[in-house]
């Protein structure tokens, strides 16, 4: 091409338009600007704190930002943004509506109280004078190295987790609320990479902590792959990524079609493989049946606060955005999506209760007994009924706790190789701990859906949305797959109080208040819910209705 061609491409282009600037509503989008900005100012701690003081600053860095973010959202949950004043705001990027405000306040106090049990520094005996927490002494050095053993003897710590743990929870306040795909996307990501890393700063067994952290991030990986190639496949279909604008073209009302996608736009084939491809992704960061395999594995590996931490928020936040996918978005495709989710929930519940009968390890134990809640809340979410919204809301918010409380139990048994998770090791812990094996076996309860415990309360109310949902066969056999994952609870509980303390047995280490605190604070919510679930079933009720 001459000169010439090209300088008239040049001068006759025609002249650019302004391009708007965004408006971005800061008010409704302050618990997530609070703890993304936190995030930030501990990577600035990290650079430009010392070591000594890195630890406290960092700690109250987090819990202030925490704190701050829960108290903004019950700010705008008492401004109206979750019944009257719901709106999209970040154009069109996040829903700010009662589903949004409940998840978020849930994420950000079991976030809290779980940053306590990363911050315990009381139960491994001192190495070389310092106190030790949870995580290794130098992350990026070789495990069994000189390198580590000169760290340890230094008595570094690895104080990231705390920033870490700041954008891991950003993303889960965004997942849930995320009004688009692009967002849902990002949001997946933004939490998903800190807990790829959180997963491999184990300071006993490091060698397994980063297994599990390899095995995680590569079928997390698989999973974003999905997810990214169903948005794709979305897109083509729709023309667009927003909720509404994809749930406008399902239903058949949208008017005017791009030109540029006149073919592929309407072609079911594409929402179907789509749908089912993000479905997919969602469902492994849930941890349902066929997508568990990761769980077991890296619920064993990961440093025990960090599991408690995932299990709880992680699942939270997934279902957060599930129901919003399911309810928003694919309204239309009830017909199609129903009988899918109908095998995932069923199959879920029976192979965790029953792979859980076999495990002799307390963290495997409790990562299928996750596994079979993840089926008995699908449950809830396939009743496709205003209840089934508020009980979903309802049983995450009563789990999480209990789950956070149950892994910061585990962090107290120890024995000379750190936690002794292996259930022979738990024989007789009543006799010798009362208080703790009493309060992990309230936790158990809880599990197990006995009540006067919040399981209870949560089991109950997806059930019954299940029920009235016209859900019914598989109520019963979510009531079956409870009654055999009662046994393996009830199994630990025998253990503990019935069976005769080993003499080598492990030592119940006297935690910090810090640890205390998420024990207590676990205790108290499960006992509340399972005496008092009305005002918070109400509270969930009233949070159960997605802007559109």
């Amino acid at each position: 091409m001459s000169a010439s061609a090209v300088h008239s491409l040049w001068t006759t282009a025609a002249p650019i338009e302004k391009i708007d600037a965004p408006t971005i509503e800061y008010a409704q989008l302050l618990p997530t600007l609070i703890v993304i900005g936190a995030a930030v100012v501990g990577i600035v701690v990290e650079a430009f704190v010392g070591r000594k003081a890195r630890y406290y600053v960092q700690m109250f860095v987090t819990v202030v930002a925490l704190v701050a973010a829960f108290a903004a959202v019950i700010g705008l949950a008492a401004g109206g943004h979750a019944s009257t004043e719901a709106q999209i705001v970040a154009m069109g990027a996040i829903a700010v509506d009662g589903p949004a405000l409940f998840l978020q306040g849930t994420i950000l106090l079991t976030g809290l109280v779980a940053v306590f049990t990363f911050a315990e520094r009381r139960l491994d005996p001192q190495a070389h004078g310092n106190q030790v927490d949870s995580f290794t002494a130098q992350a990026a050095s070789v495990p069994g190295s000189d390198g580590e053993k000169a760290a340890i003897k230094a008595g570094f710590t690895t104080t990231e987790v705390f920033p870490l743990a700041l954008f891991a929870i950003g993303g889960m306040l965004v997942f849930p609320a995320a009004n688009d795909l692009l967002t849902l996307f990002i949001a997946l990501e933004v939490f998903s990479l800190p807990l790829y890393l959180l997963c491999a700063l184990a300071r006993r067994k490091r060698l397994m902590s980063q297994e599990a952290a390899v095995k995680y991030f590569l079928l997390g990986a698989f999973s974003s792959a999905f997810l990214l190639f169903g948005i794709a496949l979305v897109y083509g279909y729709a023309g667009t990524v927003s909720y509404a604008g994809i749930a406008d073209v399902v239903d058949g009302t949208v008017q005017n079609i791009d030109p540029a996608l006149a073919d592929t736009m309407g072609n079911d084939a594409l929402l179907l493989v789509g749908g089912a491809m993000i479905l997919m992704g969602l469902l492994f960061k849930v941890g349902a049946v066929p997508f568990h395999m990761w769980t077991p594995d890296v619920y064993q590996g990961a440093p025990t606060p960090v599991t408690g931490f995932m299990a709880a928020a992680t699942k939270v936040a997934a279902f957060g955005a599930l129901l919003r996918l399911l309810y928003v978005v694919l309204p239309g495709l009830r017909w199609d999506w129903r009988p899918v989710m109908w095998g995932v929930a069923i199959v879920t519940m029976l192979l965790g209760a029953i792979v859980a009968i076999t495990q002799t390890d307390i963290k495997r134990l409790l990562a299928y007994s996750s596994i079979a809640h993840a089926g008995f809340i699908l449950a809830g979410v396939i009743a496709a009924t205003p209840d089934g919204i508020s009980s979903v809301l309802f049983y995450l918010g009563a789990y999480s706790f209990v789950t956070v409380g149950a892994f910061a139990v585990v962090t107290l048994v120890r024995d000379a190789g750190g936690e002794a998770t292996h259930l022979s090791k738990w024989a007789g812990l009543g006799r010798r701990s009362p208080l703790v094996a009493a309060v992990f076996a309230v936790f158990l309860l809880a599990f197990a859906g006995i009540p006067l415990t919040s399981g209870f309360s949560g089991k109950f109310a997806v059930f019954k949305a299940a029920a009235e949902g016209g859900a019914g066969a598989l109520v019963v056999i979510g009531v079956i797959s409870s009654a055999i994952a009662a046994f393996f609870y009830i199994r630990v509980i025998v253990l503990m109080f019935f069976s005769e303390p080993k003499p080598e047995g492990p030592t119940v280490a006297v935690p910090s208040p810090l640890t205390m605190t998420a024990i207590g604070v676990g205790v108290a919510v499960t006992l509340v819910l399972g005496v008092a679930p009305q005002y918070f079933l109400d509270l969930a009720g009233q949070a159960g209705v997605f802007v559109r």
